[in-house]
């Protein structure tokens, strides 16, 4: 029998789909999963566009109880079973490594599920029967090919207003091109985003955040109004602008610390720490955030004073490539040299002795100025005027206690013998 060229099309794009994700490699075997389960989503849509990760995340449509088959599956086969919704009937499994997510199938057929979907290129799936073509009901293929990300529709990013946020994560992680209608139905509905739980925000914030094309998707959410609920910073869009990958490498930075530097700095330039606390972050990133906001304003640290240069290095000593982001070129590729030598003495400040060390050899007893004590012992070591390493030498040492002599003669209560 003569099969029209679409499917064809479909089962020839289906076998480069099966041999890309290597099922023969999971944890479970498609034999293993209840009759008439298809992979959906991401790993279905990656695995077409050829930008698969060694260990996808799958997502499995399952036409029974996928709850009762993950427990099941737990059991027989190991692993652990999260359920994730118990209204919808979806679950977790975590087995070696992969993370397997089942759900019940909606809508009385797989076609029906898919048109549940929030965007068409995640909308397509692979049936696990051997030999099965792709099932795209929403034409997705087309817009895959054509670079476009189209919603399904307007009722289904209504239905979760995160899939709003996603639309805009998912152009930028892929390079794709918003269509025009779905982007006016993202903007119609951005006010909903302030209904999703914090954490669903910043998970999806961080992912976008952390993609190449970032900063345009982050600066296309605030022209939107999907972050206005979520007090972002309506001054960041400058900002943001610098936070390109191409400005980050003129910067010196190499891909290991454009990795999280990159992601660090566009929150930072979009979120204080009142609005992170509000999207339920942890409290280190609140940190990391806020001494980002605040030495950003500061400028290059030659222009500090030696007190507030050293302040900046201790508050940001493993975060300091992301503030270099914001500063010129030529002043950030010095810092960052001086950042990558674990033994210079400012950009990784360290006292040159312990509090135990200080009043063991000055007979001095527990308080506050030990602690100045200790900074003004730091900030002599960072500015040269203290060797780097004293301990390598007694006359070294011989100049650190000599110096706290001198700077406690008077402050202490107990004169230094």
């Amino acid at each position: 029998m003569h099969m029209p060229p679409q499917l064809h099309q479909n089962a020839i794009l289906a076998g480069q789909v099966r041999e890309r994700l290597n099922p023969a490699g999971w944890p479970l075997r498609p034999g293993a999963f209840p009759e008439g389960t298809a992979l959906v989503g991401g790993a279905v849509r990656d695995a077409l566009l050829n930008r698969l990760g060694p260990r996808p995340d799958l997502d499995l449509v399952v036409s029974g109880d996928a709850i009762g088959f993950a427990k099941d599956a737990s059991r027989r086969w190991g692993g652990t079973c999260v359920v994730l919704d118990a209204d919808h009937g979806i679950a977790r499994l975590v087995i070696q490594g992969w993370t397997i997510d089942l759900a019940s199938q909606e809508g009385g057929c797989l076609e029906a599920d898919l048109r549940r979907r929030d965007f068409t290129v995640n909308a397509i799936a692979l049936p696990l029967g051997e030999g099965a073509s792709l099932v795209d009901p929403t034409g997705g293929l087309d817009h895959l090919q054509r670079g476009q990300l189209v919603a399904v529709q307007e009722a289904n990013l209504v239905a979760d207003p995160l899939r709003l946020l996603r639309g805009l994560r998912l152009a930028s992680e892929l390079g794709f091109e918003l269509e025009p209608q779905s982007q006016v139905w993202i903007e119609h509905h951005a006010a909903l985003l302030g209904n999703v739980a914090g954490e669903r925000v910043l998970a999806e914030l961080e992912k976008l955040a952390a993609a190449p094309g970032g900063h345009r998707g982050l600066q296309a959410c605030q022209t939107m109004g999907l972050l206005k609920p979520w007090g972002a910073d309506p001054l960041a869009q400058t900002s943001l602008q610098e936070l390109s990958e191409p400005n980050a490498r003129a910067r010196g930075l190499g891909n290991e610390e454009l990795a999280w530097a990159l992601p660090l700095a566009r929150l930072a330039a979009l979120f204080g720490r009142e609005a992170l606390d509000g999207l339920r972050s942890s409290r280190r990133l609140q940190q990391r955030c806020h001494a980002l906001r605040h030495w950003q304003t500061a400028g290059p640290s030659g222009q500090l004073s030696e007190t507030d240069q050293l302040r900046l290095h201790q508050e940001l000593e493993a975060d300091l490539p992301a503030l270099l982001l914001f500063w010129h070129e030529a002043s950030a590729q010095a810092a960052l040299d001086r950042w990558r030598d674990p033994a210079d003495p400012l950009f990784h400040p360290r006292p040159p002795v312990d509090g135990k060390a200080l009043q063991d050899h000055l007979a001095l007893k527990p308080s506050r100025q030990v602690g100045e004590l200790l900074h003004h012992l730091t900030l002599e070591r960072a500015f040269g005027r203290l060797p780097a390493a004293p301990e390598t030498s007694p006359e070294g040492m011989a100049q650190v206690w000599d110096c706290a002599k001198r700077w406690g003669r008077g402050k202490f209560p107990e004169k230094a013998p």
